[in-house]
């Protein structure tokens, strides 16, 4: 029998002319990489929070994690993606593909803009009121890749500023930071986006050189801070960009779990073409497929349309987006008639229930308000108020002394500030009891901390 493994060269044995003493071995002097060898924006910490975050949550696994913005998962089924991906095999039968080349649509390398498209299109309409070309879109690896498309494109020189409401997501502060694009933060305020400010800070940025190419925001539930704007705010903040002639980049992961009451989003009100609508099925679909799009609509000079060039980018960056991936959704968007408010109706009703109970604890273990809070009305997210400061350390030793997991707000601020007294809470993983037993067990460590400080 042969056995796999490395042959040996022995006292008996000679290969090619090498004598039985010869020492194969090759030892190099390991070249050591210095910072200045790298990057610098690897330096940034918006680049560094994710990997910290993740890290205090992988060394404490049995703390119950408010802090992960992840899906409910109690309704996870791997029966699923096969029964997505026959789905949509059999829609490919329905528009005349035979087996051949059903296998190489989903097998073989696939179009740079995506294969479902139409699709998405589809999508966009029913649930969105968005009437768009299915040329306009390009399907991406996740919304990550759709921001880094997005900011590429946009960044032709040193002169070129991306505006963002602050706090924000810090994916965006980071694909910023990938491109090279300096982020100026506008303040959010109680209406989501503070106007007067966005309008204060496209004059400070021109007056330092700067170009203002766009603004970033999440209008409907906004992470992190659980903000959504007025109709009147989108209409306002519309004209507001227009005057100064800025793109809004709208990302929209959030805006199915409402509590009941829907809002056009940016681009569905967009009569000029201003919105660049980044989406993704994370939150809707499937968050293992990473399966998200760009609409970007705009036009090119020369006949082109924005989607078209990000899509020479993305054939230098990801070539395409998996296709199996994008069958997938492809196939739970063609189960519920292409509707995603329809595909969600049990998770809606999760965000909707986990919301209420964590802000009915919130009530019930904080009554004399010393800690206060915002109450959102949909979304996954709720921000705290402390009164002491709620940093990197405390998280830590919150997780392996209380067994609790959150998020310092200061991940989210441009300024990082470390003294912050803010707190992210995410409700979207967690089941009623572990949110009763979670909630207890920050009532403790509050208690602590007010106390004095944490041994």
């Amino acid at each position: 029998m042969r056995r796999c493994g490395r042959r040996t060269v022995g006292p008996d044995r000679d290969t090619r002319g090498v004598g039985p003493m010869t020492d194969l071995r090759v030892r190099p002097t390991e070249q050591t990489l210095t910072s200045s060898d790298l990057y610098a924006a690897l330096s940034d910490p918006a680049l560094e929070s994710m990997n910290f975050l993740n890290e205090v949550a992988g060394r404490y696994p049995a703390a119950i994690s408010f802090a992960a913005g992840r899906p409910y998962e109690e309704f996870f089924s791997a029966d699923d993606v096969h029964r997505y991906l026959d789905r949509f095999r059999e829609h490919l039968r329905e528009r005349g593909y035979d087996e051949r080349r059903i296998n190489t649509t989903l097998l073989q390398y696939g179009r740079t803009k995506g294969i479902i498209a139409d699709l998405v299109a589809r999508n966009l309409a029913l649930d969105e009121g968005i009437e768009v070309d299915a040329e306009s879109i390009v399907v991406t690896v996740g919304c990550q890749e759709a921001m880094y498309l997005v900011l590429r494109a946009l960044r032709t020189g040193d002169r070129d500023a991306l505006l963002v409401v602050s706090p924000n997501y810090v994916g965006i502060t980071g694909a910023a930071q990938l491109v090279d694009m300096p982020v100026v933060p506008v303040r959010d305020g109680p209406d989501g986006v503070d106007l007067d400010d966005l309008r204060a800070a496209v004059a400070r940025t021109r007056s330092s050189g700067l170009r203002p190419r766009a603004l970033y925001l999440v209008p409907d539930y906004a992470n992190p801070s659980g903000a959504r704007l007025t109709v009147d705010t989108r209409l306002r903040l519309l004209a507001a960009a227009e005057e100064h002639g800025l793109l809004l980049l709208e990302d929209n992961p959030y805006g199915l779990f409402h509590d009941g009451t829907r809002i056009p989003t940016l681009k569905a009100l967009d009569s000029a073409r201003q919105v660049i609508y980044l989406g993704s099925f994370a939150k809707t679909g499937m968050p293992g497929a990473r399966v998200g799009y760009v609409v970007a609509d705009q036009a090119v000079h020369g006949g082109a349309r924005l989607a078209d060039e990000l899509a020479k980018i993305k054939s230098m960056l990801t070539v395409n987006t998996s296709p199996l991936a994008q069958a997938v959704i492809g196939g739970k968007l063609l189960t519920y008639g292409c509707s995603l408010v329809a595909a969600n109706e049990r998770e809606a009703a999760a965000y909707r229930r986990n919301l209420a109970a964590v802000l009915d604890g919130l009530a019930a273990r904080f009554p004399d308000g010393d800690v206060t809070w915002n109450a959102p009305t949909g979304g996954f997210f709720v921000v705290l108020t402390v009164p002491f400061e709620a940093d990197d350390a405390l998280l830590e030793y919150s997780a392996r002394r209380h067994g609790v997991l959150w998020t310092p707000m200061r991940h989210f601020s441009a300024d990082r500030d470390p003294a912050g007294r803010q707190i992210r809470l995410s409700v979207s993983l967690l089941t009623p009891a572990q949110i009763e037993t979670g909630l207890d067990r920050l009532a403790a460590l509050f208690a602590e901390a007010t106390a004095g400080p944490a041994a």
